[in-house]
C-alpha cells in the first residue's frame, strides 16, 4: 500500500514550546482545520511535528476518532526537538516527548530507545540547522517549503546524495494553506510500526514539493508579531539596544498599516539578502556561526 503522507507540520499546540529565544506564538492552525485540509487533499497519513511537545498530536487523534469523516486519515506522533545548539531534529513514532536542550546524540539515543525514526529538517538553512550532524539521522529533508533562498535545499540534496541518505521533503507548515505543500509516499501498511519500518528501509518517495508563497510567509509573520508584541519589544531591547529606536519605529509603522505594500518590498529585500548570505555559507563554505548571534549589522555586512 502507498500512503500519501505529510511529514512536517505544526498546529496551535506548538505555541509556547519553542523556547526562550523564539517568539512564543508559532502557528494558528486549528486541529479541525488541519484534518479538514488533509481530507480535502486526499492525504492518507499525517505526522504532527510540533516544537518540543507531543501536544497537538493527542488532540488531533482524539478529534479524528470522534469524527467518522476522517476515519481514513492516519494520525501519527512526531516532534521537532530543539537541541542544545539550537538546531532542530524531527523525530517520528515516539510515545514520550523528548526534552529540548540536549545534544543531538542524546536526542537520537532517546529516539532509538522509543523505536522511532529521526530526520534532519532544513539541514542547511541559515538558522536551526544540523548541517553536518544531519548524517547522524535516519533521513534528511532535502526540500523544505520555507527555504525560499533555494540554495539551502540544493545543498541538502547534494549532501543526501554524497552521504547516500534517505531523502524526504517537508512542508514545515505553520499556516493552513501550506499543509500538504510537500508530500511523501510511503510504501507501507496502515499502522505505525510498519510505517516506521518502511521509513528506516527507505521505502519512501518524494512525490510533491513547493515553496511557501510571499503572502503565506507574511501571513505567518503577521500572526507571530500580532500575538508576540511584548516578546519582540523585549528582544529588541536586549539584543539591539543601539537600533531599538529604529526597530520600535518599524513596529509602530507596521501596527498602523499591516497591509502596506512596503512590507512586500521588505520581504523581497530580505529574501534577496538571505540568498546572498546563503550563497556565502552553502556554496563558498563560510562559517555560519555568526547567524546564531542574530546581529543585524553583521548579517547585513555578510549580505553585501
Amino acid at each position: 500500500m502507498q500512503l500519501k503522507t505529510e511529514l512536517h507540520c505544526h498546529n496551535s499546540f506548538s505555541n509556547f514550546h519553542l523556547g526562550d529565544h523564539e517568539a512564543p506564538y508559532d502557528s494558528n492552525v486549528l486541529i479541525q482545520e488541519q484534518l479538514e485540509r488533509s481530507y480535502s487533499l486526499g492525504l492518507d497519513a499525517i505526522f504532527v511535528t510540533n516544537h518540543n511537545t507531543l501536544d497537538g498530536y493527542h488532540q488531533l487523534l482524539e478529534y479524528k476518532n470522534d469524527h467518522e469523516k476522517f476515519k481514513n486519515i492516519d494520525v501519527f506522533p512526531g516532534e521537532e526537538v530543539t537541541t542544545d545548539t539550537g538546531a532542530h531534529v524531527l523525530v517520528y513514532g515516539i510515545h514520550e516527548s523528548i526534552p529540548a536542550g540536549i545534544s543531538i546524540d542524546e536526542v537520537l539515543d532517546e529516539v532509538k530507545k522509543q523505536g522511532g525514526v529521526s530526520s534532519a529538517p532544513h539541514p542547511f538553512s541559515l538558522l536551526d540547522a544540523l548541517r553536518n550532524d544531519a548524517k547522524k539521522c535516519d533521513m534528511v529533508e532535502i526540500f523544505n517549503s520555507n527555504n525560499v533562498d533555494i540554495l539551502s535545499n540544493s545543498r541538502a540534496k547534494q549532501y543526501a546524495v554524497d552521504n547516500e541518505m534517505i531523502q524526504v521533503s517537508g512542508s514545515d507548515s505553520h499556516v493552513l494553506s501550506t499543509l500538504g505543500r510537500c508530500v511523501n509516499v510511503i510504501d507501507s501498511e496502515r499502522n505505525l510500526d510498519d510505517v516506521l519500518r518502511a521509513m528506516k528501509q527507505g521505502h519512501v518517495k518524494i512525490t510533491q514539493t513547493g515553496y511557501a508563497t510571499q503572502s503565506e510567509t507574511l501571513d505567518h509573520l503577521q500572526y507571530k508579531i500580532n500575538n508576540s508584541k511584548e516578546y519582540f519589544i523585549d528582544y529588541i531591547q536586549k539584543h539591539y539596544p543601539n537600533a531599538k529606536w529604529l526597530l520600535n519605529l518599524l513596529l509602530q509603522i507596521y501596527e498602523s498599516n499591516q497591509n502596506s505594500r512596503m512590507w512586500e518590498l521588505s520581504y523581497k529585500t530580505a529574501v534577496y539578502l538571505m540568498k546572498r548570505i546563503s550563497y556565502k555559507i552553502n556554496i563558498q563554505n563560510q562559517d555560519p556561526g555568526f547567524m546564531k548571534e542574530r546581529n543585524l549589522a553583521t548579517m547585513f555586512k555578510m549580505a553585501l
